[in-house]
């Protein structure tokens, strides 16, 4: 027993007590997860002690993992909001305003030529329906204020009537009326042929539709709706200014389709989800119907 170690004597190292990754390297300290000894430069600290680094790398979640976890943790941020639907809609707008700016730098605006619609593209030859809503998220890359005063607009009404309507409704008036916006803006090709090869961006098309379903509401509920519709006519007259290059005809579609979606939920608000469900479902129809109106009918 004499020539073992006293306390507080440091214990000489064994023939095992090497780093399993670095063999000339000693060390007593082992993996907490697979016991097998690691240097100082391999120990990787965790919650539940020192591991070696296959062992971290093993109870780590993998790239794809970690994404799905961020986008769950980020979904249901989204969705504790008291306004989602409009949030949601202002950060869509803003990534692909980004993804705008960014060919546009390039000098080929891509994004904004996939995205934006003309009554071109409603004809039988050229028909490439989906852009009569993906228009309504593009804003122009020459103009910054164009998707501020988008956005700011949409902040201001939007988180109004998606707590007055819910999410779903909201969604479906929001995508109604930026659909009928640009139906307002293909009709008019029946006026002004010309007109099917003039492209269109933005969400102000969606945005009079919702200040024209507020419009509606308000009125319902006797709120003096005066101001607000001083608002609306100063923002569409505007559009009729000379040189503008405003698209009056979407504000106008929109503003047509916001007023008359809030009408048609107000006169079903006391029937059952399922009917209210149907007669949303029947004005997406017929908006759907009169996006091929260029089929029977041609401007041409």
């Amino acid at each position: 027993m004499a020539g073992e170690p006293t306390y507080g004597e440091r214990v000489a190292y064994g023939p095992n007590d090497v780093c399993y990754r670095h063999p000339g390297a000693h060390s007593f300290t082992l993996c907490q997860r697979c016991g097998r000894t690691i240097c100082a430069d391999c120990q990787v600290v965790s919650a539940v002690g020192v591991l070696c680094p296959e062992c971290m790398k093993q109870v780590q979640p993998s790239g794809a993992k970690r994404a799905k976890r961020t986008a769950r943790v980020t979904g249901r941020r989204i969705a504790a909001l008291d306004t989602p639907v409009t949030y949601a809609i202002m950060a869509l707008c803003v990534v692909v305003y980004v993804a705008q700016m960014l060919t546009h730098y390039f000098g080929d605006d891509q994004v904004t030529r996939a995205l934006w619609y003309a009554p071109l593209y409603s004809l039988p030859m050229q028909f490439e329906p989906w852009r009569m809503l993906t228009s309504v998220f593009t804003h122009s890359t020459g103009f910054i204020f164009h998707i501020l005063f988008n956005m700011y607009a949409l902040w201001l009404f939007g988180r109004n009537l998606e707590q007055m309507l819910g999410k779903a409704r909201f969604t479906a008036l929001y995508l109604l009326t930026g659909l009928g916006g640009s139906l307002g803006v293909m009709l008019w090709a029946y006026a002004d042929p010309q007109a099917l090869l003039v492209p269109t961006v933005g969400a102000s098309g969606a945005i009079f539709g919702v200040l024209g379903a507020t419009l509606v509401a308000y009125r319902a509920a006797r709120i003096n709706v005066t101001s607000l519709l001083v608002l609306v006519a100063i923002n569409f007259g505007i559009g009729l200014i000379p040189g503008a290059n405003v698209s009056w005809q979407a504000h106008l579609g929109g503003l047509i389709v916001g007023a008359s979606v809030m009408w048609v939920l107000l006169q079903m608000r006391q029937r059952a989800p399922k009917k209210r469900a149907l007669m949303l479902g029947g004005v997406a129809g017929v908006l759907v119907l009169l996006s091929f109106a260029f089929f029977i009918v041609s401007p041409l």
